[in-house]
C-alpha cells in the first residue's frame, strides 16, 4: 500500500499529500474527520468569493450546475456529491492524495471516475496555491461533470490519453486538456465566458481571461492547441475559444494518430506565440 509522490513542472518543495494512503490506482478514502474548522472556513470563504465573481464571466452552464455540489459553508462529503453525480451522468469523484501519474489519471477518467485532491490549502495560500487542492478540483471541475456533453468529453479524453501514452504523445494531448478543461473559454450569446477549472477557481485569472485586453483568444484548433506550450506559474497568455460544448466532443471523435504524426514534424509554439 502507498505510492510515490508525483511532480509536474518545477518546484522548490516536495509535493504535498500523504501518498502512503494511496492504493494501486492512487485513490484513497476521503479522510473527512481530518478537516479542521479552519479548513472548512477556508473552503467557505473561497466558495463565497468565487461564486460572487461568476455572473458575466463564467459559462451559464457552469453557473447552473454549481448548486449540484451541495453545501457551500463547509467541505462537502464526496459520497453526498456522488449520489447526485451518478444519477446525472454516471460519473463519480474519488479522493487522491495529490497529483497522480498520467496512466492512472487517464484510466480513472476512462472509467468515469474523476480524481479530487482531498487536502485544502492553508490560509496563507488563500489567493494562490501551487498544486491543485480540493477547492480547485471540486469547485472548478466537478460542476460541469453534471453536464452530459462535458461528462462524455472527459471520458473520451481519458480513453484517448491511454492511447496517447502508448504512442508517446502525452505531451501533445496534455495541452488539449490544459487549454480546454483547465483554461477553456466559450462563446455564449456573442460574449466570451470561462468554463475551464483553472480559470473558474481563480479570482484573478477569471477576470484576466475574460476581460483583459492582454491575452489573445483564438478559435479552438486541435493542431494549434497541441503545438502550444503553456505556463503553470503565470496567467495564460493564450486562450482558445469554443462555440459550444458539443464542439469538444465532436473534435475528439476521430483517431488522433495521424494528427500526432503530422505535428511531430512541426515546431512547438511558445505560450505567448501570436497568430
Amino acid at each position: 500500500m502507498g505510492q510515490a509522490p508525483v511532480v509536474y513542472g518545477q518546484s522548490d518543495r516536495p509535493p504535498r499529500g500523504d501518498y502512503s494512503r494511496a492504493q494501486d490506482d492512487y485513490t484513497c478514502a476521503q479522510d473527512y474527520a481530518a478537516y479542521t474548522e479552519a479548513d472548512h472556513d477556508t473552503y467557505r470563504r473561497l466558495y463565497a468569493r468565487q461564486k460572487a465573481l461568476l455572473p458575466g464571466l463564467a459559462s451559464q452552464a457552469f453557473i447552473d450546475a454549481l448548486p449540484s455540489l451541495g453545501v457551500e459553508d463547509r467541505i462537502p462529503r464526496f459520497e453526498d456529491i456522488n449520489q447526485r453525480l451518478r444519477q446525472a451522468t454516471g460519473w463519480e469523484i474519488v479522493a487522491v492524495p495529490g497529483l497522480i501519474p498520467e496512466v492512472p489519471f487517464f484510466s480513472l477518467l476512462a472509467n468515469r471516475k474523476f480524481p479530487v485532491t482531498d487536502w485544502i490549502r492553508k490560509p496563507e495560500e488563500f489567493d494562490y496555491v501551487v498544486e491543485p487542492d480540493i477547492f480547485h478540483d471540486l469547485f472548478g471541475h466537478v460542476p460541469l461533470l453534471f453536464n452530459p456533453v462535458i461528462a462524455d468529453y472527459v471520458q473520451r479524453y481519458g480513453q484517448g490519453g491511454l492511447k496517447a501514452e502508448r504512442l508517446g504523445a502525452c505531451e501533445m494531448l496534455s495541452r488539449l486538456y490544459w487549454y480546454t478543461i483547465e483554461f477553456g473559454l466559450i462563446r455564449e450569446q456573442g460574449e466570451i465566458r470561462a468554463y475551464g477549472a483553472g480559470i473558474l477557481s481563480s479570482s484573478g485569472e477569471l477576470q484576466h481571461a475574460v476581460t483583459s485586453p492582454l491575452p489573445q483568444r483564438l478559435p479552438l484548433s486541435l493542431e494549434r492547441t497541441m503545438r502550444t506550450r503553456y505556463k503553470i506559474d503565470t496567467y495564460q497568455q493564450t486562450y482558445f475559444v469554443i462555440d459550444d460544448f458539443q464542439q469538444l466532443f465532436d473534435m475528439t471523435e476521430g483517431d488522433f494518430t495521424p494528427v500526432y504524426a503530422a505535428l511531430r514534424g512541426l515546431p512547438e509554439l511558445a505560450a505567448d506565440a501570436r497568430d
